[in-house]
């Protein structure tokens, strides 16, 4: 077990890519708490995964600075330290940069960005104070390449990977390392809203021709999380089956 007794907070983790690296780490050993805007999604999800170890849920929402500072103190309380926290949790509202509206803009920023600040910061604190630490944080292809329609998913995406280079500076001293995971294109609830033609056309520009699953990006951050990746930080790691945008 590669995060045996290691605890971890994966935010946006009541559902897809953040549910499935929720089993992951349960399966690899960490204890692990579960949160999400929808306490609902929250309770089925630790209900669900309970089998497989200790996992706790609390209702978060990572543009709320108190919400998070609860949220640290939540895992603090149920498990007495905290050693990994995973930023998953994101959003797209999609449109051209014609279109597109302040409030959508917004939203986005305030989610993508705005909320893996709240949760860095945050965690840093706590590990700073341990000695040790992992920040992974979900970046995207579309951070590194841009991608027709996603101005404002892209700009916090490429914001993520500056945030990464630079807390990976300054909390290296401190026992943390930082790093950021780019997944392509991965069939979620999101993708799955997609039209079928769309789809098709992401199969095609990746090299292995297949979209990702959940899998792929948890299998990657349980890897980062690991001491197998003591010397790697300030790294994006590109999980995307080789797409080329």
């Amino acid at each position: 077990m590669r995060l045996k007794d290691k605890v971890a907070i994966i935010t946006g983790s009541a559902r897809g890519i953040g549910k499935t690296t929720a089993e992951k780490f349960l399966k690899e050993g960490a204890k692990v708490v579960v949160c999400d805007v929808n306490l609902d999604q929250v309770n089925e999800t630790v209900a669900e995964l309970k089998a497989l170890g200790e996992v706790a849920g609390i209702k978060v929402d990572v543009t709320n600075r108190e919400d998070v500072d609860n949220l640290i103190k939540f895992a603090i309380e149920k498990f007495g330290r905290l050693d990994v926290m995973v930023n998953n949790a994101g959003i797209t509202a999609d449109n051209t940069l014609l279109k597109l509206t302040e409030a959508e803009w917004d939203r986005v920023i305030n989610v993508n960005l705005k909320g893996v600040f709240n949760c860095g910061q945050a965690a840093a604190a706590i590990m700073a104070a341990q000695g040790s630490g992992v920040i992974l944080n979900a970046s995207s292809v579309v951070g590194i390449y841009g991608n027709f329609g996603q101005t404002n998913y892209a700009a916090t995406k490429w914001g993520v990977i500056g945030m990464t280079k630079t807390w990976s500076k300054e909390l290296g001293k401190k026992g943390i390392r930082v790093n950021a995971v780019a997944p392509g294109f991965i069939i979620t609830p999101m993708t799955e809203k997609m039209p079928e033609k769309v789809l098709d056309m992401m199969k095609e520009k990746a090299s292995v021709k297949r979209l990702g699953y959940p899998e792929d990006i948890a299998n990657a951050y349980a890897f980062l999380a690991s001491d197998e990746a003591s010397f790697i930080t300030g790294t994006v790691l590109s999980v995307d089956g080789g797409v080329v945008m």
